[in-house]
């Protein structure tokens, strides 16, 4: 029988929910500065078309992650493959939230105004439009991200980390939207990069051991190789790199959190 305690150790369900917590984050972040934007501008009636395309990219994503990860149990091969455009994906993620994460609510606003001036259905539609695109955009990440972690994880793990990591994201989304300022974003993404980065080399290494798995890469001993990869991908260390890359993010935050609450009251003992 799978006990809670056992459930929390579990390295893949903290992996799945860091993952869905981040790139959920973003795309309930879009949802939430587009609905602000559309009521304070006074088109409310196009909040559905925002809503819409959210709920369409949530059931797209989901039915891309689960062909994926069907594809990536067919052969070592294809499993191989699909690690390295998992890699990719997180590191053009990472890389697209550092150039532009700080211009997010801009970039959203601007794209939503440019719809929302037009006339009729064609408001509509351009809303839904966008905000398909930029949502779906998220979800296609994490999709490649978490189809790749399919084939050694349980179903339980996925579904535990993958619920948890979407309602603190949708709670933080909120937070962000009533109380605005109080919720440092720019540091949580910034933290998470470290962990997003790791999580792409480790998938890199992923990918070369089920490729020599089935001998694809030529010049060297497949064989040896792949058995010397086998502990820092399926073994020990593996397990170990797995708690260290959610462990240490969260440890990060924490501290500096901590850290920012004691500052103003430093400032205020001083000016005493």
């Amino acid at each position: 029988m799978i006990t809670i305690r056992q459930e929390i150790n579990d390295p893949f369900m903290f992996q799945t929910l860091l993952i869905t917590f981040r790139e959920g984050l973003e795309a309930f972040l879009m949802v939430a500065v587009a609905t602000l934007y559309l009521r304070k501008t006074g088109h409310s009636a196009l909040v559905n078309a925002v809503r819409t395309g959210l709920a369409v990219s949530v059931a797209g994503s989901i039915a891309l992650g689960v062909l994926m990860a069907k594809v990536g149990e067919s052969s070592p091969a294809w499993e191989g493959a699909l690690a390295l455009v998992a890699a990719a994906a997180v590191v053009w993620c990472v890389t697209h939230m550092l150039k532009a994460g700080k211009q997010m609510g801009r970039e959203i606003s601007v794209g939503i105004g440019n719809a929302s001036v037009l006339e009729g259905s064609k408001a509509w539609w351009s809303v839904f439009a966008f905000t398909l695109f930029m949502v779906g955009r998220e979800g296609i990440e994490t999709a490649a991200m978490l189809s790749s972690l399919a084939a050694d994880a349980q179903a339980y793990q996925m579904l535990a980390g993958g619920l948890m990591g979407v309602a603190l994201a949708a709670t933080v989304s909120l937070l962000w939207a009533k109380f605005g300022r109080r919720v440092n974003l720019s540091r949580f993404f910034d933290v998470t990069a470290v962990f997003m980065l790791a999580f792409a080399g480790m998938l890199v290494l992923k990918g070369l051991f089920e490729f020599t798995e089935v001998n694809l890469i030529p010049g060297i001993d497949n064989a040896y190789w792949h058995e010397a990869m086998e502990d820092y991908v399926e073994g020990t260390y593996a397990q170990i790199a797995s708690v260290l890359l959610v462990l240490a993010p969260t440890l990060w935050l924490v501290a500096t959190h901590l850290m920012d609450k004691r500052q103003p009251q430093r400032a205020a003992s001083i000016s005493a």
